[in-house]
């Protein structure tokens, strides 16, 4: 299925984000997962860490980003790389919502503070 289509796009919530599964195995891709990720005006972060690399290239709005110790300001045109097995977090400060598009290879899992490793439903 190379055209996944707005009718073909579930949309999942946790910890107040909205998800929105653009291509994933069960949309016909193999080797990327892809997703548009909107973070409400406050939303505060949750500390992760993923098994693979993620990037996030930001449409809408700001977000700060940390990545380990460092802390980015995510905008509009801007690509951020998560690397894989180190902690993440990212929050949107601002008033407008943060909308952004996420790529993780196929079979990426998160990681939520001591809890097992998952692939989030909008990956699968």
């Amino acid at each position: 299925m190379p055209l996944v289509d707005s009718t073909q796009t579930p949309i999942f919530t946790l910890h107040g984000a909205s998800f929105t599964g653009m291509a994933s195995p069960s949309r016909g891709a193999t080797e990327n997962a892809v997703w548009l990720v909107t973070l409400p005006p406050g939303l505060p972060a949750v500390r992760h860490q993923l098994t693979r690399e993620e990037t996030l290239v930001a449409l809408d709005g700001r977000a700060l980003a940390s990545i380990g110790d460092e802390t980015f300001e995510v905008t509009p045109g801007s690509a951020l790389i998560v690397p894989a097995d180190t902690d993440f977090e990212i929050h949107n400060p601002g008033p407008q919502a943060f909308r952004a598009v996420a790529i993780l290879p196929v079979g990426g899992q998160a990681v939520i503070g001591d809890g097992a490793p998952f692939t989030p439903p909008w990956a699968v």
